[in-house]
């Protein structure tokens, strides 16, 4: 029933599917927004993370980098 594509609209994740997509808890999640790392909107005592911030971190993160085998690049030590 909106009247522009849907696009044009900021799409939002609960926590929970935040946590979900980052294989973490959900207060790992509440603590990167809480700390500011994941931008975040405060709607009642909820969060709502717009899913093109979740993207941004993800690209940013250092476990993002994978090398050509597909292992990432972190070493274990």
């Amino acid at each position: 029933m909106s009247s522009g594509p849907e696009g044009s609209r900021p799409r939002y994740l609960t926590v929970a599917e935040v946590a979900e997509t980052m294989r973490v808890s959900k207060m790992t999640v509440y603590r990167l927004a809480q700390s500011g790392e994941l931008p975040a909107v405060r709607v009642g005592r909820s969060y709502r993370v717009p899913i093109e911030a979740l993207e941004a971190y993800l690209a940013a993160s250092p476990a993002s980098t994978v090398d050509g085998e597909g292992h990432s690049s972190r070493r274990s030590g």
